[in-house]
């Protein structure tokens, strides 16, 4: 049971401190730009794979990529997706991290609303649960972490390890997708692009961190190499993600890998939640489970997905 001196005392950091809650109209419209960019990149990945007659759930070839920056709605969507970017970092510049990151989760309940009208269906009784899995999960999860949780510097050491474990997962990911791209389903690009971009939001906030202290070495350099990287590798895994399953089903695995990967990696490396007791370990397993659960079924049983 979560204990009242914490709940109490988050109550106390927004009464005495309004201005915390600005944040929460930039999280919603950055759901709202992400959920509408989703849709359009999604729409514009099937204009092109029709278009080329090749099916591009096996990975988009060059031909395919380039054929994208042409196509007007899947540009449109990136632009979208980067002002919900612009957003997002909006909103925590104001709010903390627990009252804005749910937010986030309200892109998968608009991109489902949206996809369905669009695509005219109707998300069947399982879909809906594991719809509610994921938004229900990752609340859990981040509400946790944020009254557990305790902000800790980056040290060099501590970059370094972030840097290496980054490396691994995506030489991992690369090689795997080399292995299996015939056979690679929407479930493994998105888990995919949502582990890269865990790491990828963990670096950008180190890299403004640095920015901030003026503190620009090699080593601030080389994070800024691997963002880019983990960003150019991110982005195609989703791009082939939507080729292969419905854009709800994308924003699903970011939603929830994302911020689950993000905070993980300051449990595990940064120690942020060293001191937490065993009911927030509980509570970030039972999260986990449940959020990482719904992604799955909905994988399962979306009326859009490929068999």
């Amino acid at each position: 049971m979560i204990p009242l001196d914490d709940l109490s005392g988050l109550t106390d950091q927004f009464t005495q401190d309004p201005a915390r809650l600005i944040g929460i109209p930039f999280a919603l419209v950055g759901a709202v730009l992400m959920s509408l960019g989703a849709q359009f990149q999604h729409r514009g990945v099937r204009k092109v794979e029709d278009a080329s007659g090749h099916d591009a759930s096996n990975g988009l070839n060059f031909a395919q990529l380039k054929a994208l920056l042409q196509r007007p709605s899947w540009v449109i969507g990136t632009v979208m997706l980067a002002l919900a970017i612009v957003f997002q970092l909006s909103a925590l510049a104001f709010s903390p991290l627990i009252l804005v990151q749910p937010l986030g989760a309200i892109a998968l309940v608009i991109t489902s609303i949206l996809n369905a009208r669009i695509a005219d269906i109707t998300l069947n009784r399982r879909s809906i649960v594991a719809i509610v899995a994921c938004v229900t999960g990752v609340a859990l999860f981040v509400t946790t972490a944020a009254i557990v949780g305790i902000d800790r510097p980056v040290t060099t050491t501590a970059l370094v390890i972030i840097l290496g474990a980054m490396a691994v997962v995506l030489i991992i990911f690369a090689v795997i997708f080399a292995i299996t791209r015939t056979r690679a389903k929407a479930i493994f690009y998105i888990i995919a692009a949502g582990c890269i971009y865990g790491f990828v939001a963990t670096l950008a906030k180190v890299i403004l961190s640095r920015l901030s202290h003026g503190n620009v070495d090699w080593l601030t350099i080389v994070c800024a190499v691997a963002l880019i990287a983990g960003t150019a590798l991110g982005a195609y895994f989703v791009q082939n993600a939507y080729a292969s399953g419905p854009p709800d089903l994308v924003i699903a695995g970011l939603t929830v890998i994302d911020p689950l990967v993000a905070v993980a990696v300051g449990i595990v490396i940064l120690r942020e939640a060293a001191n937490a007791p065993l009911w927030a370990v509980l509570s970030f397993v039972a999260a986990g489970c449940i959020a990482i659960w719904g992604v799955f079924q909905l994988a399962r049983h979306h009326p859009q997905v490929k068999p």
